[in-house]
C-alpha cells in the first residue's frame, strides 16, 4: 500500500516536471519578457512618482494629500505595466479588464457618496478656494479651516467646537472666504451735543495704541446713522484671525475708558411718559 502511494507521489512529481519543463520550452522567453516588463514598470513608477512630487510641491499640497496622489499614481503606472506582461505570457486580458470594470461600476453605484466627496476633494485641492487657516461661510457654517482632507473639510469655531462637512456639500455652494483677516463691526453712541471731530479722534487714538489693529488695511471711522437717542458712529477696523476675538473686547473697554476720560457722554435708552388727567364727565 505503501509502495503505491510511494509510485503514485513519484509520478506525479514527473508530470509536475515535465510541464514545467514544456512550459519553459514554449514560454520561456516570454515569461522572460514579462519578468523585463514588470522591472521596467517598477523603474517607469518610481520615476513618474518622483516628478509628480515635485510638481505637488510646488502647489503647496498638504503632505498627506501628496504622498496619497503618489502611492495612487505609482498602483497606476505598475497595473498598466502587469496587465502588458500578461498580455505578454499569453494570457488574455480582455475578460480579465470586462471583469474589473463590471465590479468597478457595481463598486462606484455602491460608494457614490463616498465617490462625489473624494472627486470633490481634489477639486478643492487643486482649485483652491479656501486654504488652512482661512475663515469661511459655507451651507450656513461657518469657521476657520482646521484641515482639508480629500472626503471632507474641518471648520473650528471659536469656542474650539468643530465642525466635518462633507466636500459634496461644499462644492457648487456659494462661499464666503474671509481669509486670515477679519473686519470688526463696532458700533458706539454719542449724545447730540457730542463735539463729533473729537470723538472721532479719540476713537482714532484708541485703535493706533492697539498693536492687534492693522495698519494695513486701514480702520474706517464715520458716522453710521443719527439714532433715536444718538449719533451712532461706526468703527470697523482689522485684525488678524487668531486675535480677533480678543481684540474686540480690548476695544470695547478702552473706548469706554477713553469716553469717560474726556467726558463724552454715551446715552442710554430713555423714555418721557407723560400722564394727562382726563376731566371727569359729570353724571347726569
Amino acid at each position: 500500500m505503501e509502495t503505491n502511494k510511494v509510485n503514485s507521489a513519484a509520478e506525479q512529481l514527473a508530470q509536475w516536471k515535465s510541464q514545467g519543463i514544456d512550459f519553459l520550452y514554449t514560454k520561456g522567453t516570454n515569461l522572460v519578457g514579462a519578468v523585463l516588463i514588470i522591472i521596467l514598470g517598477f523603474f517607469a513608477a518610481r520615476l513618474v512618482c518622483r516628478f509628480l512630487l515635485r510638481w505637488l510641491e510646488k502647489m503647496n499640497l498638504e503632505p498627506p494629500v501628496r504622498m496619497l496622489l503618489v502611492r495612487l499614481t505609482w498602483i497606476l503606472v505598475m497595473a498598466l505595466f502587469i496587465l502588458i506582461a500578461m498580455g505578454t505570457m499569453g494570457i488574455a486580458i480582455g475578460p480579465l479588464i470586462a471583469l474589473m470594470s463590471v465590479a468597478g461600476v457595481g463598486i462606484g453605484l455602491a460608494t457614490q457618496g463616498v465617490l462625489a466627496n473624494l472627486v470633490s476633494g481634489f477639486l478643492i485641492i487643486f482649485t483652491k478656494p479656501f486654504r488652512v487657516g482661512e475663515y469661511i461661510e459655507v451651507v450656513g457654517n461657518y469657521g476657520q479651516v482646521n484641515a482639508i482632507e480629500l472626503f471632507s473639510t474641518t471648520l473650528v469655531h471659536p469656542d474650539r467646537s468643530r465642525v466635518v462637512i462633507p466636500n459634496r456639500k461644499i462644492s457648487g455652494e456659494i462661499l464666503h472666504n474671509y481669509g486670515t483677516i477679519r473686519q470688526h463691526d463696532i458700533s458706539i453712541g454719542v449724545a447730540y451735543n457730542t463735539n463729533l471731530p473729537q470723538a472721532i479722534g479719540i476713537i482714532q487714538n484708541v485703535l493706533a495704541a492697539n498693536r492687534k489693529i492693522l495698519k494695513d488695511p486701514a480702520p474706517a471711522v464715520a458716522v453710521k446713522d443719527f439714532g433715536e437717542f444718538a449719533i451712532n458712529i461706526a468703527i470697523q477696523p482689522w485684525s488678524n484671525l487668531s486675535d480677533f476675538g480678543a481684540t474686540a473686547a480690548e476695544l470695547k473697554l478702552a473706548l469706554a475708558e477713553a469716553f469717560r476720560a474726556n467726558r463724552i457722554e454715551i446715552p442710554f435708552p430713555q423714555r418721557e411718559v407723560r400722564v394727562i388727567s382726563a376731566t371727569p364727565t359729570m353724571a347726569s
